[in-house]
């Protein structure tokens, strides 16, 4: 039996789960705090803490699916769980969900698994130092490391219908600014498909096929809504958050060409355009 273990179950990594609990599969998930095990107890997860460092089971645990975005200081989690991980013997891959804010500022330029990674902002130093440890980890043990960086997530409950129907969203305006997103249906798909396969891992960019101004995207929003898009702000003018504005500091067009060679298929939505629309029903 399959024994998927996952650090994270925040909103990407609950549909992998669900997809493996459907399938048979163990699935054991950490949790911080007691609300959060009761949720993932209600949903039929076994739980751990984070902060347990090891755990015993009738079931190996044969795949590890790792969503944490790592805090000043390093990934925790690895540093918990390595001594652990490093006795298992029936480990058969590693599922790391990373971001692209590891590849820095291109000036909008294209890049692909094999750009440099050079990230100026410390969450994507941790990010890249984060997959480094996991890979190593894998390295060692002798199994096989999937690393996936992900563009903007959205999804059902998380997409430019809900921050427009709730008064948050924003047309803020920065000249040549590009984003790449990926629909959490994608994700869900590709890291089901290859922690199925007999792999050898490696990177992996997980975003659509068309790069677009943040603000076309509100604008597209609207429109479906048949309501009034919000009025342009230039970013230079608005009042943004540390962290809001940070996300304007690095500017990129990311391939994908990659991961759907190895799935052999398209994305199931390839550009913002065709996610909108299928969420537009939730909506409605």
């Amino acid at each position: 039996m399959k024994h998927l273990l996952v650090f994270g179950p925040g909103y990407s990594a609950k549909p992998i789960m669900t997809r493996a609990q459907n399938a048979n599969w163990q699935v054991t998930a950490s949790y911080r705090n007691l609300e959060r095990q009761n949720e993932l107890m209600d949903m039929g997860f076994t739980t751990i803490s984070a902060n347990a460092g090891q755990m015993k089971s009738v079931i190996p645990v044969t795949h590890i699916l790792v969503s944490i975005s790592p805090p000043e200081g390093g990934d925790v989690i690895l540093k918990q769980w390595e001594s652990w991980l490093k006795q298992q013997k029936y480990l058969q891959s590693l599922h790391y969900l990373s971001s692209t804010n590891v590849y820095g500022n291109h000036d909008g330029a294209w890049v692909d698994e094999t750009t440099q990674t050079k990230p100026s902002l410390a969450r994507g130093k941790r990010r890249l130092d984060a997959e480094q440890g996991w890979q190593n980890l894998a390295e060692t043990i002798g199994f096989p490391a999937f690393i996936y960086r992900l563009a903007g997530i959205y999804g059902p409950g998380r997409n430019a219908f809900q921050s427009l129907k709730a008064g948050k969203a924003r047309r803020i305006i920065k000249s040549g600014q590009i984003f790449g997103r990926i629909h959490v249906a994608d994700i869900e798909a590709a890291v089901w498909d290859l922690m199925n396969r007999t792999q050898s891992g490696g990177v992996f960019n997980l975003a659509d096929d068309l790069p677009t101004p943040p603000q076309t995207v509100i604008e597209e929003a609207a429109r479906l809504l048949n309501i009034s898009a919000p009025k342009e702000e230039a970013f230079e003018d608005a009042e943004l958050s540390v962290m809001a504005r940070s996300f304007y500091a690095e500017n990129k067009r990311v391939k994908n060409d990659k991961i759907k060679a190895v799935l052999g298929r398209e994305l199931i939505y390839p550009t913002y355009k065709e996610g909108l629309k299928s969420l537009l029903k939730e909506i409605k």
